[in-house]
C-alpha cells in the first residue's frame, strides 16, 4: 500500500504465524508472499538477509498482495495435517526398513514371509516368537520383525486416527468439499489450509494461480500454446492433482471432456491442467460461499471448463 509500512512474510501458515500475529496486534500491515525464487544454478547465494530482499521483491512485483492466513480451525487443521504427513513417512520408512529385514533374514524366515502381501507380511511379523530352541540370528531378527511391525501398526492407527479428526473438523468448517468427487478429508484439509478465508484472494483466477493451476501463455509467432504453472503453493496443487485423478478414472462426463480437449491437439497433462483448473474454480466458490448452497458434481466441474 503506498505510503504504508508493509511486511512481506513467507512461511505465514508454520514458522513465520508468530511474527505475523505479533505484527498484525501490533498495527502493522502484513502480506504473505510465496516462497521467493532462488537461482537454479549450483552454488547460489542463500543467506537470510538475501533471503529476506527476495522476499521483499516479490511482494513488491506482485500486482496483488495474498492476505496472511488465519489461525483458529485452519490452524487445527493445519497441525493435525502435519502431523499425519509425519505418521505417514514414518511409516512407509518402517515399511521399508521391514523389507530389508526380511530380504536379509534367515531362509525360514525369509521363505515364510516373502511370498505374502503387506498386509499379510505385516501381520504375521506381529506374531513371530523367539524360542530359545532356535539359534540367536533367529531369535534376535523375529524379534526386530516384530518390533518394526509394532511401530507400523502403531503409526498407521495414530494416522487413522488424526485423519478422522480432520474429517470431522472439514464436516463442521465445509461439508460441501467432501460432496464433490474425489474429495476426500486430506485434500478437503490441504485445500481449506491454503484458503484460509473468504476475502483472502480477490477473485478465482488469483487461487488458481496460487495454485499453480493458471495456464501460463508459452506462445510465439502464430501458435498460441501454454505451459504449466510450477509456481505457487505445492500442497495444494497435489492436492488438486489428486482431486483430477478420480473422476478422471470414473466420471464418464469427465471422460468424455478430457477426450474432447485431446482431439483438440491438447497432450494428456494439457487436458488435466484445462481440469485441474475448473475444479479450482468450484473449490473456491463453495468455500467463497462458507458452506451455503446445494454443491456441486462432476459434472458441474466440466461445464464450469
Amino acid at each position: 500500500m503506498p505510503g504504508r509500512r508493509s511486511w512481506a512474510l513467507e512461511g505465514i501458515g508454520s514458522y513465520g504465524a508468530g511474527l505475523a500475529a505479533f505484527l498484525d496486534q501490533a498495527g502493522e500491515h502484513v502480506v504473505e508472499v510465496c516462497r521467493p525464487k532462488r537461482p537454479s544454478v549450483r552454488g547460489g547465494r542463500k543467506t537470510d538477509m538475501i533471503d529476506a530482499i527476495r522476499a521483499a521483491k516479490e511482494a513488491l512485483a506482485s500486482e496483488h498482495l495474498i492476505q496472511p492466513r488465519l489461525r483458529g480451525e485452519r490452524e487445527a487443521l493445519r497441525v493435525l495435517l502435519a502431523t499425519r504427513h509425519g505418521a505417514v513417512l514414518a511409516s512407509t520408512a518402517a515399511i521399508n526398513q521391514l523389507r530389508s529385514l526380511i530380504v536379509s533374514a534367515s531362509d525360514d524366515l525369509r521363505d515364510e514371509l516373502r511370498k505374502l502381501k503387506r498386509p499379510a507380511q505385516i501381520a504375521r511379523s506381529a506374531q513371530l516368537r523367539d524360542r530359545p530352541t532356535q539359534d540367536i540370528e533367529h531369535r534376535m531378527t523375529a524379534r526386530a520383525l516384530r518390533s518394526t511391525t509394532q511401530r507400523i501398526q502403531a503409526l498407521q492407527a495414530e494416522a487413522k486416527e488424526l485423519e478422522d479428526e480432520m474429517l470431522a473438523l472439514v464436516r463442521e468448517v465445509a461439508l460441501e468439499l467432501l460432496d464433490l468427487l474425489g474429495v476426500g478429508p486430506i485434500t478437503a484439509t490441504q485445500v481449506l489450509v491454503s484458503w484460509s478465508h473468504p476475502g483472502r484472494f480477490r477473485s478465482e483466477a488469483a487461487f488458481a494461480s496460487f495454485a499453480g493451476v493458471s495456464p501460463i501463455p508459452a506462445s510465439s509467432g502464430l501458435t498460441n500454446r501454454h505451459r504449466l504453472n510450477r509456481s505457487g503453493d505445492q500442497q495444494l496443487n497435489r492436492a488438486l492433482h489428486t482431486i483430477s485423478l478420480i473422476p478422471m478414472r470414473l466420471d464418464p462426463i469427465t471422460k468424455t471432456y478430457v477426450a474432447r480437449r485431446v482431439s483438440e491437439g491438447k497432450i494428456s497433462r494439457d487436458a488435466q491442467r484445462c481440469l485441474k483448473r475448473a475444479i479450482c474454480r468450484q473449490l473456491f466458490k463453495i468455500l467463497e460461499r462458507s458452506g451455503r448452497g446445494t454443491g456441486t458434481n462432476s459434472k458441474d466441474l466440466v461445464q464450469a471448463a
